[in-house]
C-alpha cells in the first residue's frame, strides 16, 4: 500500500508540473466579449509522459476515404515514362528492334502470301519464302557489319558504291544483258532464279554519296552559297533518275527524289532553292504521267470501290477488299481469300493487304507502329549528333524508309497511286531487302556513336561491370573472414 500511494504521488506530481510549465509557455490573453481570446499561436508541449496529442483528420472525399492526390498517379508514370524515352540507348534498341521486327514478321507474311502464287508457277510452297529467307540471312550480315563499321570507312565506301551502282545501271539497259519483269526494264540476271535490281542500290549510293558531299561542303563553309549546294548533287541525282526511267521504274525514281529534297532540307537549302527544285521535278513528273496511259490509268484508281472498265483498277479494289475482310484480328494467319488469284502481287507490292486480311487491324497497326518507332529513333539519331556526314546519312535514310513506307501502304489504302514500290524490309524481294538492312545497320552504327550511348554502352560490358563493382565493394576489417 504504502508503493501505491507513492506511485500515485508522483503521478499527481508529473501532472501538476506539465499544468505548471503549459501555463507559463501560454501568451497572455485579453478578455473579448467575455471570452479569452489568444494573441499569438498556442504552443502545444509535449507531455512528460511521452504522449502526444493526436493528428488532426485527413480531409475525406464523397466516398468517405482518403482523398487522393490529383493526378500523382498518372503524373509519376508520365514522369517515369519520360525518362525512360530519354535514355541514351532508346534510339539504338528501337532501330535493332523495329528493324529486326519487320524483317520477321515479313518472312511470316512472305511465307503465307506466296505459298498459292508459287504453287501456280508450278514450284514448291516454300519457293519464295526460301529466297527470302536466304536474302534475310544475308542481309543481317550486312546489317552486322554496317552497324560495326566507323562513320570514315562509310564515308570511303560511298563512291565505290555510286560509281558500281551507275556502271550496273547502264548494264541493265544494254539487249541481251538487262531483263523486263512487269513492263521494267531494270533488272540484270545472275543465273538461276536469282535476278538483280541495281537501282534499288541506287537509293543506298545517293545516301551514303549526297551525305559525304555536304558535309566536306559543310566542313569548309560552302553550303551558303547555292552553286555548290546544288552542285554536283542534283546532276548527279538527276542522272540516276534518268537511267531509272530509262527502264520505266518511276515508284523507285519517287524514292531517289525524296531523298535528294531529304538531304536539301538538311543542308539547310533556301525555300527558293527549295520550291525552284521542287517544282521542275513536279513538271517532269507531270509530263511522264501525261504521256504515259499506264500510269494515268493508275492515278485514275484512287480512292476507286470498283473495278471499272476493262478492270484496269482490279488490284487497287482488291487490296481494299482484303483490309475490309480482316476485321480487328484477321481470319487467321494462312486464311486469306484474296490470294487465291484475286489480288496481284500479293507478296511483294500488296503484301500489307494479306496482312490486313490475315492479322486484321490489329496486325497492320502493329506494323505501321514498328514504322514509326524506326522513323523517330532515326530522326532522334540525326538530331542529336554533331557530326555533319551522320545528320545527312540518318536523315536519308530516314527520309527513303519513311516515304516508301507510305507510299506502298498508300496505294494498298487507296489513297495514293500504285507506284509498285515495295514495302521496306517486308515485301518479298532480295534487290531490295539487302541495301535497306544495311542502311538499318548504318542507322545501328550512329546510334551506338552518340557519346552518351557510347558511354552507357561501355558500363554494360561484364569487365567494366566487375570493376566497378569491385569499387564500390568496401573493404573488410582484416580480422573479420
Amino acid at each position: 500500500m504504502p508503493a501505491e500511494e507513492s506511485s500515485a504521488a508522483l503521478r499527481g506530481d508529473r501532472s501538476r508540473a506539465t499544468a505548471a510549465i503549459s501555463r507559463a509557455l501560454t501568451p497572455p490573453l485579453l478578455a473579448v466579449a467575455g471570452s479569452p481570446a489568444p494573441l499569438g499561436p498556442v504552443l502545444r508541449v509535449r507531455s512528460v509522459t511521452g504522449s502526444r496529442r493526436p493528428p488532426a483528420p485527413r480531409s475525406k472525399g464523397r466516398s468517405g476515404g482518403p482523398r487522393p492526390t490529383r493526378g500523382g498517379g498518372v503524373r509519376r508514370m508520365y514522369e517515369q515514362a519520360r525518362r525512360a524515352w530519354d535514355r541514351p540507348l532508346t534510339a539504338y534498341y528501337l532501330i535493332l528492334g523495329a528493324g529486326l521486327l519487320i524483317t520477321a514478321l515479313g518472312l511470316v507474311m512472305v511465307y503465307s502470301a506466296s505459298m498459292i502464287k508459287a504453287l501456280e508457277l508450278d514450284k514448291p510452297g516454300t519457293y519464295f519464302f526460301r529466297k527470302q529467307f536466304l536474302a534475310a540471312v544475308i542481309g543481317a550480315a550486312l546489317m552486322a557489319l554496317a552497324a560495326r563499321m566507323p562513320a570514315k570507312l562509310h564515308r570511303a565506301f560511298a563512291y565505290p558504291l555510286l560509281m558500281g551502282t551507275v556502271f550496273l545501271m547502264v548494264l541493265v539497259q544494254v539487249p541481251g544483258i538487262g531483263m523486263s519483269v512487269n513492263g521494267n526494264q531494270n533488272w540484270l540476271y545472275l543465273g538461276g532464279p536469282f535476278q538483280l535490281q541495281p537501282s534499288e542500290f541506287g537509293k543506298l549510293a545517293l545516301v551514303l554519296w549526297g551525305a559525304d558531299l555536304l558535309a566536306r561542303k559543310q566542313d569548309k563553309r560552302l553550303l551558303t552559297q547555292w552553286k555548290h549546294m546544288l552542285v554536283p548533287l542534283v546532276p548527279v541525282a538527276f542522272m540516276l533518275l534518268g537511267l531509272i526511267m530509262l527502264g520505266g521504274d518511276m515508284g523507285t525514281a519517287i524514292i531517289l527524289t525524296a531523298i535528294l529534297f531529304g538531304l536539301l532540307w538538311l543542308a539547310g537549302a533556301p525555300t527558293r532553292l527549295f520550291a525552284g527544285v521542287l517544282a521542275f521535278a513536279g513538271v517532269i513528273a507531270f509530263v511522264l504521267i501525261k504521256t504515259s496511259p499506264n500510269r494515268m490509268s493508275r492515278l485514275a484508281c484512287i480512292g476507286a470501290s470498283e473495278p471499272g472498265p476493262g478492270d484496269s483498277c482490279w488490284q487497287a479494289v482488291h487490296g481494299i477488299y482484303a483490309l475490309a475482310s480482316g476485321g480487328w484480328f484477321g481470319s487467321g494467319l494462312g486464311a486469306s481469300v484474296e490470294k487465291w488469284g484475286q489480288l496481284p502481287e500479293p507478296h511483294t507490292d500488296f503484301i500489307f493487304a494479306i496482312t490486313g486480311e490475315e492479322l486484321g487491324l490489329a496486325g497492320t497497326l502493329s506494323v505501321l507502329a514498328l514504322f514509326a518507332a524506326l522513323g523517330y529513333a532515326g530522326i532522334r539519331v540525326a538530331g542529336r549528333t554533331e557530326d555533319p556526314f551522320v545528320r545527312y546519312a540518318a536523315g536519308g535514310v530516314t527520309t527513303w524508309i519513311t516515304v516508301q513506307a507510305v507510299i506502298n501502304i498508300g496505294a494498298v489504302l487507296g489513297l495514293l497511286p500504285i507506284a509498285g514500290v515495295p514495302l521496306p524490309l517486308f515485301s518479298y524481294g532480295g534487290s531490295a531487302l539487302l541495301p535497306t538492312m544495311f542502311a538499318v545497320g548504318l542507322l545501328i552504327a550512329f546510334a551506338r556513336e552518340d557519346p552518351a550511348a557510347k558511354a552507357a554502352l561501355a558500363m554494360r560490358r561484364p569487365g567494366v561491370r566487375w570493376k566497378t563493382m569491385r569499387r564500390r565493394v568496401k573493404k573488410r576489417p582484416s580480422g573479420e573472414r
